[in-house]
């Protein structure tokens, strides 16, 4: 796609956006179950475009399986999006009413965004979710997806003008932008056509958007999660853990990065998770005692902890483990280095659990689990734009419920004031 500016683009998706607020209840349900419905029929042309992607991607490149779709992962996004669509309507709630004088009625009600700009990496599963999210709300919306996942964006972004199309609504209500970086500044700068812009991605994605948006923006995405197991954890429910957390979905933005243990219990829970981590080849950057603790366990994969090790988002079989000796030393680490996304602890000291579940900033805090339960559909909520680690508007999953804000509405017989 060739074009001077997107600019004619946002604004053609800004005047139509008002089509989605008038729909009824009933048919923005049937808009998403219909559209859930049609990115199953078209499965086979949806895989094949994303054969496309995958062949013009590096094998050995962490971002891969965040790229790759799978029937089974089509069929599972797909249900995800039938239950969006049956999740109650976040628009149109009266949240307070009063009567400011006899006749002259005021509400507060919640009310779409508008246009939502939803800018990504790749990940062609986001552009469903994203797709079903907006629309079940009345939001329009603007997708600037990366090119790795061109093909498959483009193949799903068909999908969904089909059914708006049927519905009889205008299919630029979802608009998918050109790739090319040279536009994504006029996107970040459109305050006249998109009301939020929400990145969803690396953390150098996620800053660049903010240091060059003028539109409102909402940090979802960057993970960098710990696990910190203490001197009373149950020591084998905290390896099964850490291993989970780390190797059941390395790509994602909830899988753990670092490991604090504590040094009453480093050389007995270490051996502990070389099983787990060596069958999936984990390389582990450990400090010295971690380091000493795992080469005597005859680890395989290990090496010495540099100061990029902490603080890092890995998305890949990679960690790195931290002795520390106190819970202050383990909660001012996380303190330096976490990005408030997912944070947990291992301990069977009650008191020290709520503590930690307390005083730990992050959007998602967890006593004795997996970071990798932060999902909003695992949440009940049915589909996620991103996991938010700010704290205006939205915290933790950014999902159906945050896709509005409110206005004012009052009611007279002729009043003046």
């Amino acid at each position: 796609m060739v074009t001077e500016s997107i600019l004619p683009l946002l604004a053609e998706t800004a005047a139509v956006r008002h089509q989605l607020a008038l729909l009824s209840d009933d048919q923005r349900q049937a808009l998403v179950h219909d559209l859930a419905d049609a990115v199953l029929d078209a499965v086979p042309e949806i895989l094949a475009a994303n054969q496309r992607d995958q062949d013009r991607m590096a094998d050995d490149n962490p971002k891969k399986d965040r790229l790759v779709l799978t029937r089974a992962r089509l069929e599972a996004i797909v249900a995800d999006t039938h239950t969006v669509a049956g999740l109650t309507d976040p628009s149109g709630v009266v949240l307070s009413a009063s009567e400011i004088k006899p006749g002259l009625r005021l509400q507060k009600v919640t009310t779409p965004l508008g246009v939502v700009g939803m800018i990504y990496e790749a990940r062609p599963n986001v552009t469903v979710d994203v797709c079903a999210l907006c629309l079940r709300s009345g939001n329009a919306v603007v997708l600037r997806g990366g090119s790795d996942a061109e093909e498959s964006n483009r193949a799903i972004v068909e999908v969904v003008h089909g059914v708006l199309a049927r519905h009889g609504l205008a299919t630029e209500l979802v608009r998918l932008l050109p790739v090319d970086r040279q536009y994504v500044t006029e996107l970040l700068q459109a305050d006249q056509y998109v009301d939020i812009l929400i990145p969803r991605g690396s953390r150098g994605l996620i800053d660049h958007v903010r240091a060059h948006a003028t539109v409102p923006t909402i940090e979802t995405g960057a993970g960098v999660c710990h696990t910190y197991v203490t001197a009373t954890g149950d020591l084998d429910a905290g390896a099964n853990i850490v291993v989970n957390a780390k190797v059941s979905r390395p790509s994602v933005c909830n899988s753990l990065d670092t490991i604090l243990v504590d040094g009453a219990v480093v050389a007995e829970f270490l051996p502990k998770i070389v099983a787990g981590m060596g069958a999936a080849e984990v390389e582990i950057y450990a400090d010295e005692r971690a380091h000493a603790v795992l080469a005597e366990a005859e680890y395989p994969h290990l090496q010495r902890a540099a100061e990029g090790a902490w603080g890092r988002e890995f998305l890949d079989y990679k960690c790195s483990v931290k002795v520390v000796d106190s819970y202050d030393e383990a909660l001012a680490h996380i303190a330096e280095y976490s990005s408030r996304h997912s944070e947990a602890i291992v301990t069977t000291d009650a008191a020290q659990g709520e503590r930690f579940l307390q005083e730990v900033d992050a959007a998602n805090v967890f006593l004795n689990a997996s970071t990798r339960f932060s999902d909003g559909g695992v949440y009940g909520l049915g589909a996620e734009i991103g996991i938010s680690t700010q704290k205006l508007h939205a915290r933790g999953p950014f999902a159906l419920e945050k896709l509005v804000t409110e206005k004012w509405v009052v009611r007279g017989e002729g009043h003046v004031r």
